[in-house]
């Protein structure tokens, strides 16, 4: 990762090289933190930040689920992450805010442990790669199973919960893959490591039913960009056999953005090429991302 100048932590910047917890931290021992991914991208008027209301939204809805009350009002927090990256002096980059059970007693009960909030940017290009966003990527189905609802709160980006995800990411690796698909407890597709899954059949868009997923932000673009473009998307059950004989398959994410999936277990996805539902909805998600498409100027908060 390249160091830049500035981390804002709890309300006040400071050096890259100073951004420090002790180590006696809640988060660090239990994983008593929630947190986003948003990205700023350039625009031909300046910087702007992506979705970044809704970000924020997911961000209190989660630390309502976790019962840790932000000491910080919504504003505050989109002040800190626009002086953030003001401060970095960025065109583009990605956001990590993220709030934790900090310094205090050591137990499993966070309640008497205070809450820190710490905001950081960095430039980041595509998760993988360039490459793979064009061409597309190889995906595994994991080993591990997508945390249980009532054992997780899948609706909250909690740290917890990214351990599952570390692991099927390495699994997925070692085997040779790109990147993880999870199952759920019941067998049907979840999403991957850290993204959303959808797939096209007979020029249908499916994804998996919300209950076992985390509720993306890109997940949400996609849906919304491909029903104005008149594409009919389906909330469903999905089972690997779908995937595997699936016309297209991508992911959709902050950090993926919309990524090709070109194969599955060793099976080829359609043509075992990015196809051209999957160019379409890339090519109207980074128009609107970088301020080309005035449909969805109200998903852009300009610096």
């Amino acid at each position: 990762m390249q160091e830049l100048e500035k981390i804002w932590i709890n309300g006040d910047l400071v050096p890259w090289k100073e951004a420090k917890v002790h180590v006696l931290t809640h988060a660090l021992h239990y994983g008593t933190a929630i947190f986003e991914g948003i990205r700023c991208y350039k625009t031909n008027s300046g910087p702007a930040v992506f979705r970044l209301q809704d970000h924020l939204k997911r961000l209190y809805d989660s630390a309502h689920i976790v019962r840790m009350a932000i000491p910080y009002s919504p504003e505050e927090l989109e002040k800190g992450i626009i002086d953030t990256i003001k401060a970095n002096k960025l065109e583009e980059c990605y956001i990590r805010p993220i709030v934790f059970r900090g310094y205090g007693e050591m137990g499993i009960d966070p309640s008497s442990c205070g809450v820190d909030c710490v905001i950081a940017v960095w430039r980041w290009g595509a998760y993988m790669g360039e490459k793979g966003i064009k061409e597309g990527i190889r995906a595994k189905i994991s080993s591990y199973t997508r945390t249980y609802v009532n054992s997780g709160s899948p609706r909250a980006k909690t740290s917890a919960n990214y351990l599952n995800s570390s692991l099927a990411k390495v699994e997925a690796k070692d085997l040779g893959y790109d990147e993880a698909i999870l199952l759920d407890i019941n067998g049907f597709v979840s999403e991957g490591s850290g993204e959303n899954i959808f797939y096209v059949k007979d020029g249908v868009i499916f994804t998996p039913h919300p209950y076992s997923i985390l509720l993306g932000i890109t997940r949400d673009t996609v849906i919304k960009i491909a029903r104005k473009l008149g594409m009919e998307v389906k909330e469903t059950l999905c089972t690997r056999d779908d995937l595997y004989l699936a016309d297209e398959a991508f992911f959709t994410g902050t950090a993926a953005e919309i990524t090709p999936i070109i194969e599955v277990d060793g099976r080829t996805i359609g043509t075992g090429k990015r196809g051209e539902i999957t160019r379409l909805l890339q090519e109207v998600f980074f128009r609107a991302a970088k301020g080309e498409e005035p449909d969805y100027e109200s998903w852009l908060t300009k610096l």
